[in-house]
């Protein structure tokens, strides 16, 4: 909850600590996370192997942070449904199904970029 006493910036570093939090968490606990950042470590490595320009670096990243951010907004969904109702109950289970395919449209997107961007080089290595 936000302190009224708190000045602006104050405020911006208590925001930047909860965000850090938030961060830490998905990192530790969330295994989707752990995987995407595999994932991208092994796209950048790609990226420095092949030399890919700076259009392309940029587009990879959004990539990677539209595929994190969407694993983290599911990952959201799921906590605070199963907070509000931890049984099985169907109208939750639609509601989590939706938000995991938030996180599958932005790896469809993200491959499709990844298959831009390299397939182009590997056929040049063929």
């Amino acid at each position: 909850m936000k302190d009224p006493n708190d000045g602006f910036f104050l405020g911006r570093l208590k925001s930047f600590k909860f965000a850090f939090k938030g961060l830490w968490i998905l990192i530790t606990t969330e295994d989707s996370i752990k995987v995407q950042l595999f994932v991208s470590l092994i796209a950048i490595i790609l990226g420095v192997v092949f030399q890919i320009s700076l259009v392309e670096w940029a587009i990879q990243f959004l990539a990677i942070g539209l595929v994190l951010v969407a694993e983290a907004a599911n990952s959201a969904v799921e906590e605070i449904s199963d907070f509000i109702h931890p049984e099985f109950h169907e109208k939750i289970g639609k509601i989590k199904d939706i938000a995991a395919g938030t996180p599958a449209f932005a790896a469809i997107i993200s491959l499709i970029i990844a298959g831009i961007i390299y397939v182009p080089k590997l056929l040049i290595l063929f």
